[in-house]
């Protein structure tokens, strides 16, 4: 039978080495360990380390300052105060610099729809407008074209350079030609629309702000194409320009990396939304009045669509875009809470920091206009 090994003695020295090897070696760590401890002291008394505690407390009294700063801010801007006092927009800007954002630009979408409106949405509308001027189109456009004057002003003393807005519709409901739609009816519309905004473009312009419309369907400006008849009848104005949002091109089909090429100098603000177009044998991009949900054009939280975002901002660095990115949250499945975390990352990983240099600057060999010819076999 194989010998057995003996059992240990549970009062003998410890195995792997004699009594005092061991007893050496657990001194030296506790030694080092205790000045360690010396060392994180001396170093927390320094003002290098921090109690974890400390910085809890800290970080959830900032938190709640923060909190309570955005709670103190008006979920929107009275647009008569920001208009006519600095010292409103101050307190506004000082706020929110507490809380650690800026505003973007100011938007004037439900405003802006108003300034034109057929009268097939008359009602469907009117909930847009301030209630005195409800049940009146003639005053509701009055009151959103100074809703529009008013946001203008209020701009400029917020110290902003870019403006959100719709043109509102007056030939939407005729967007597909049947019934045939009465020759020049289109044009007389775009004319309309275009005698209403000029005046509203000309007060942006003396207040220094670029006017972008979102290129949007439900607005007689809802592509390339519709922009263009709009941009020629207020005469090329300098401050008619463009909110690009692709999610609008997707729902569409049109080619949204495209249109950047052809329209980046109007391009002057960018809205971040998503979208995914998944047509079937029952659907397409009129979407069968269903619902969101059933749609085959849908909007989607950023990164859960088909948006091509990666070209998107390629493009917009190539051509030194110098706005802000918006994120726009629209999504018929996403929690909204989820869909802001998310996409705040996905913006700031996307953005791209512009080279100041080309990538093979190395092999540069200068500029020498007779070497050139050399090289070319000229004389």
């Amino acid at each position: 039978a194989p010998p057995v090994a003996p059992r240990p003695d549970p009062f003998g020295p410890p195995s792997g080495g004699d009594l005092p090897t061991l007893l050496l070696k657990t001194r030296i760590k506790s030694e080092v360990g205790r000045a360690r401890l010396l060392e994180i002291k001396a170093k927390v008394e320094a003002g290098k380390y921090l109690d974890t505690d400390e910085v809890r407390v800290a970080a959830f009294n900032k938190g709640r300052v923060v909190r309570d700063n955005l709670l103190n801010i008006p979920d929107r801007l009275s647009a008569m105060l920001a208009a006519e006092s600095d010292a409103y927009c101050d307190d506004i800007k000082g706020k929110l610099a507490d809380a650690g954002v800026a505003i973007t630009e100011l938007s004037t979408h439900l405003q802006g729809q108003l300034v034109a409106v057929h009268p097939a949405f008359d009602e469907a509308m009117d909930g847009f407008a301030h209630a005195s001027v409800r049940g009146n189109p003639t005053a509701r456009t009055a009151w959103a074209i100074d809703q529009l004057r008013l946001a203008a002003k209020a701009s400029r003393r917020l110290g902003l350079i870019t403006h959100a807005s719709f043109t509102g519709a007056l030939a939407w409901p005729y967007l597909y030609p049947w019934p045939q739609r009465p020759p020049g009816l289109i044009e007389t519309a775009f004319d309309e629309l275009a005698r209403r905004w000029r005046p509203i473009l000309d007060q942006f312009d003396e207040a220094g702000v670029d006017l972008c419309f979102e290129i949007h369907p439900g607005e007689d400006v809802f592509d390339g194409t519709t922009f263009e008849m709009f941009l020629e009848r207020v005469g090329g104005h300098e401050r008619c320009n463009i909110l690009y949002d692709p999610s609008h091109f997707m729902l569409q089909q049109l080619d949204y990396l495209a249109f950047i090429d052809i329209y980046h100098e109007r391009i002057k603000a960018f809205h971040v939304k998503d979208a995914e177009f998944n047509p079937t044998g029952r659907q397409g991009v009129y979407g069968g009045y269903a619902s969101w949900v059933d749609r085959a054009g849908r909007f989607r939280s950023l990164g859960d669509g088909q948006v091509d975002f990666v070209g998107i901002f390629s493009k917009l660095a190539a051509y030194d875009f110098p706005g802000w990115a918006v994120l726009e949250w629209e999504c018929c499945l996403k929690h909204p809470e989820d869909g802001a975390r998310e996409g705040a990352g996905f913006i700031r990983d996307h953005i791209i920091r512009v080279t100041d240099r080309a990538f093979d600057d190395f092999a540069d060999g200068g500029t020498d206009e007779a070497a050139n010819r050399r090289i070319l076999g000229l004389a």
